[in-house]
């Protein structure tokens, strides 16, 4: 059974403490809950000072699909992160405000109430932090945050809907950070078949349960017990972990991940280790594109994992061959099973849910 989930229940209310201001009362009929099934953990990162609520959603929604947070009104957040595409981009290299490639690709924001680190380098530990910006890359929206907020004071539709929203309240970036977030927090995506197979509503085929098995297994060849490894970064049925790893690619020379942000050696090479959620649906893979489709990946982890210093030890001691040639070692039938599996992660429901869709 699923159950409904909301920040700090108080008798009749919810009560959140928004910085120095005075704590706000919300009454259950303004909060948006997110129905959650039983076999997925709490959200772990909803953030106390920011409740989720109809309202606050709604507007997030809007500002979400709304080409006025970019300078000269050509794109929106949707135009990277496309619902069809489980909130992904097709483009290699997404493509910002006047035809300008961003850095990176852009990476699927689905079931980010579980995460606390945010954008390839992990650069942002909260999603409102994240929120504003893409909106100021010169990249990829172009827009000052001060125009951003006057566009928005002129709007009679965003003024009454930040009213609705923040009563009281003056437009400010913090504001839209805050909106952009909760809209973003709704996007859960738990109806899969592997959620459906997990919940006992259907019954997976054999290759699919093959998959399942060699991906959450480590593999031990003096026991004989064969696995892929997958599930040591991508762990549970969430299928993301909130650290940051070198997975044996190629580096490019002027993108080295975590490394740029910390400015340290030993995080060379190292990237969000993303969800799997809907990977079907969101190639390219990785975080420059590099790979179209999921049998590439497959065979990067299984045959190509480059051996450098801060290569990730988990991918590093993973062999199925006996003679620990460096190669994960799967055959031709196991790699199709992973990829029967990861295909199990597609949720027709969350793509076509018409809430998390366009309001205009």
């Amino acid at each position: 059974m699923p159950f409904r989930f909301w920040i700090l229940l108080v008798s009749m209310s919810i009560i959140s403490c928004d910085g120095n201001d005075e704590p706000d009362v919300i009454n259950q009929d303004e909060a948006y809950y997110l129905n959650i099934p039983s076999h997925i953990g709490k959200p772990t990162n909803l953030n106390i000072s920011n409740p989720l609520t109809k309202a606050g959603v709604d507007l997030g929604r809007h500002l979400f699909y709304d080409k006025i947070l970019s300078k000269n009104y050509s794109i929106s957040c949707s135009s990277c992160h496309k619902q069809e595409l489980g909130f992904s981009d097709d483009a290699v290299l997404s493509v910002g405000i006047n035809g300008q490639l961003s850095d990176r690709n852009s990476m699927s924001i689905v079931n980010t109430a579980w995460q606390n680190r945010f954008f390839w380098d992990g650069r942002a530990s909260s999603l409102e932090e994240q929120a504003l910006i893409p909106i100021q890359h010169p990249k990829e929206m172009g827009l000052d945050l001060s125009e951003l907020v006057a566009r928005l004071k002129t709007s009679e539709l965003y003024k009454s809907k930040f009213e609705n929203a923040f009563p009281g309240k003056e437009i400010n970036e913090d504001l839209i950070a805050k909106a952009l977030t909760q809209f973003q927090q709704t996007l859960i995506s738990f109806n899969s078949r592997y959620d459906q197979y997990k919940l006992g509503k259907i019954q997976a085929t054999e290759q699919e349960i093959r998959g399942e098995k060699l991906f959450f297994t480590h593999p031990d060849t003096p026991a004989g017990i064969r696995g892929a490894n997958c599930g040591d970064c991508h762990s549970g049925a969430l299928t993301f972990s909130n650290g940051l790893s070198n997975n044996g690619m190629q580096i490019v020379k002027n993108d080295v991940g975590l490394e740029g942000i910390t400015q340290n050696a030993s995080d060379r090479g190292k990237f969000k280790i993303t969800t799997l959620r809907n990977i079907e649906l969101t190639a390219p893979y990785m975080h420059d594109g590099r790979f179209k489709t999921l049998e590439e990946v497959v065979d990067h982890y299984n045959e190509h994992v480059l051996i450098e210093s801060t290569t990730d030890p988990l991918i590093l001691e993973a062999t199925n061959n006996i003679n620990k040639n460096g190669k994960l070692g799967l055959t031709s039938e196991e790699k199709q099973d992973i990829i029967a599996y990861l295909k199990m992660l597609t949720d027709k429901s969350f793509i076509e849910n018409k809430e998390f869709g366009s309001p205009f």
